[in-house]
């Protein structure tokens, strides 16, 4: 979606802003820090990456939470969507 790689490009650009003093390695380019933002965003976070300093670490906060409305809600709300029409479905299968 439009949305989500926009956050994903607004996350990586924070991120090499207020990293790329401090770690020129992993967050010296936009590209570089692209990983980190989609990882933070899909709530896996690997810890292969992260960011050191306190502008940084707010990013990575914002950044997690934004994942967590963006892909962790949603998918919750659709799982447990899917699971009650699967039991309406059984139910009005078996009959009363």
């Amino acid at each position: 979606s439009v949305i989500l790689v926009s956050v994903v490009l607004i996350a990586a650009t924070s991120i090499t802003h207020a990293e790329r003093a401090a770690q020129p390695e992993a967050f010296g380019s936009v590209i570089r820090s692209l990983w980190w933002a989609v990882v933070t965003i899909t709530t896996v976070g690997y810890g292969d990456v992260y960011p050191v300093t306190a502008i940084g670490r707010f990013f990575a906060a914002l950044t997690a939470i934004t994942g967590i409305g963006l892909i962790a809600m949603p998918t919750g709300i659709l799982a447990a969507a899917v699971s009650d029409a699967i039991q309406r479905h059984h139910a009005n299968r078996d009959g009363p």
